[in-house]
């Protein structure tokens, strides 16, 4: 049966349809980041088998052939710039979970992610005209000394490997392209065909490290099966609900949720990896992530406010309009 013509009378009035088209996106985006964090701290535990490479290789490997099969993207009808973009961002994707990976094999993951997030913080900051921003990086660079252990004179040197601090930045570098083309590449290829194709080239980048690395021991079939979990949640899924969100809402308030990822990750640290956070490692990540939340909203002041920002969705989606 069809909806009714007219809605019932009611004391309260329903919720405005903006409000619905809205909340769609925000739960896309925070199911996304749970589910690509708890896929993290599932990785952690089969590094010792696979190794870092071969865990990034299994899971953008295996991640490549769910969505190919799924989407069947076709290769025809593409300009060359079409196809530019999509190789950009399977090579930004490949890249920053290589870097990634080798960050959470040395120090814990919600320290790797909040590390990575300073990155494309600090860049928005560099670039930015305005004074007010220079009290994000403030709140960023507290958060990183803190996190470092430098501000209490010891613990947090020893726990956070500086390779694996650098590893994390590193990411964080890559993780600014991967926002930029992963918005181009939801509006030039329909559905998820662009997560499938760049996947493929992700897939590529990784592939020859983990076999390196690991060599047979990838065929295991417990490995295999934890691979695949890991694929499916940290690769298939939150990207796919990411580019799907990015259709739906302005790129700076994405970037604004996606700031919440240290906070998620530090909890499936300690959900899973048993990764227990101090009251200084919480207020680091508290820090970096209210800094990060800050720089995107003044920017999206500064630019004309929602309507503006709706406007340039995808070109710039991260701390202070860079991606992230």
């Amino acid at each position: 049966m069809g909806a009714p013509a007219t809605a019932p009378a009611t004391d309260a009035p329903p919720a405005p349809a903006s409000s619905r088209r809205t909340l769609g996106p925000v739960a896309l985006v925070v199911a996304s980041g749970l589910s690509v964090q708890f896929g993290a701290a599932v990785a952690v535990t089969l590094m010792p088998r696979a190794g870092a490479f071969g865990v990034v290789s299994l899971r953008l490997a295996l991640a490549a052939v769910v969505m190919l099969a799924v989407c069947r993207p076709t290769l025809r009808g593409y300009s060359r710039a079409d196809w530019g973009t999509v190789v950009a961002f399977g090579a930004a994707m490949g890249t920053m979970n290589v870097l990634f990976y080798q960050a959470v094999d040395r120090i814990p993951l919600g320290a790797a992610v909040t590390l990575e997030v300073l990155g494309p913080l600090a860049l928005s900051v560099i670039v930015s005209r305005r004074v007010v921003n220079l009290l994000w990086a403030v709140l960023a660079l507290v958060g990183l000394v803190l996190l470092s252990g430098i501000a209490t004179g010891g613990g947090g040197i020893d726990r956070l490997d500086p390779v694996g601090a650098a590893y994390a930045l590193a990411a964080g570098a890559m993780w600014a392209a991967y926002i930029v083309f992963s918005a181009r590449t939801g509006r030039r290829f329909p559905q998820a065909d662009g997560v499938a194709l760049g996947m493929t080239v992700g897939a590529l980048i990784a592939l020859p490290l983990g076999i390196a690395e690991s060599g047979m021991k990838l065929l295991s079939p417990s490995t295999l099966g934890l691979g695949l979990a890991v694929a499916l949640m940290s690769s298939v899924l939150p990207y796919t609900l990411e580019l799907l969100a990015l259709r739906r809402m302005p790129a700076p308030t994405f970037a604004i949720l996606m700031s919440l990822e240290p906070a998620i990750a530090a909890t499936a640290g300690f959900l899973v990896l048993h990764q227990a956070l101090s009251v200084t490692d919480a207020l680091a990540i508290t820090l970096v992530i209210v800094a990060s939340m800050g720089a995107v909203r003044t920017q999206i002041g500064s630019r004309g406010g929602p309507r503006a920002a709706r406007k340039r969705a995808g070109r710039a989606a991260g701390p202070g309009g860079l991606p992230k």
